[in-house]
């Protein structure tokens, strides 16, 4: 299955991608950069780099956890927590899970799958994906 993520929210996506790679489906997921965040930017941007900024007392620079700021490792990283990942069962599902910033070659003219369910919908104040990943950091 593949799915454009432009103009879809975050959580809505990733908690139906994960239901679908669970029941064994593998998943392609592209515009990973266009995928919005319902909430203000600088929100946005607060939560994902306390994120990359938690650190250990006792060795920052080496221990965990890591946390991307690419936009499609996000969204991989949002699925992530949304599986049993520890699991074999998650851990196999997640393997057939591929996101892409942009449109590759081969996937262009390939007709993708509509989730009327993860449009926005009453969301007053959003963020595209892409934006906060370049304000982490990300040159993509």
């Amino acid at each position: 299955m593949i799915i454009d993520g432009e103009g879809l929210v975050l959580g809505r996506l990733a908690s139906k991608v994960s239901k679908k790679l669970l029941e064994g489906e593998s998943i392609t997921v592209l515009n990973a950069e266009k995928i919005l965040i319902s909430g203000t930017k600088e929100w946005a941007y607060i939560k994902y780099k306390q994120r990359i900024d938690r650190a250990s007392i006792s060795n920052p620079r080496t221990m965990g956890p890591k946390y991307p700021r690419r936009p499609d490792d996000i969204f991989r990283r949002t699925v992530r927590g949304m599986i049993p990942y520890k699991q074999s069962k998650g851990r196999e599902a997640f393997k057939t899970l591929k996101v892409y910033v942009g449109v590759p070659n081969e996937f262009e003219g390939q007709e993708t799958v509509q989730l009327p369910e993860t449009m926005p919908r009453h969301i007053k104040k959003s963020v595209e994906l892409g934006k906060i990943s370049r304000l982490l950091g990300s040159k993509f």
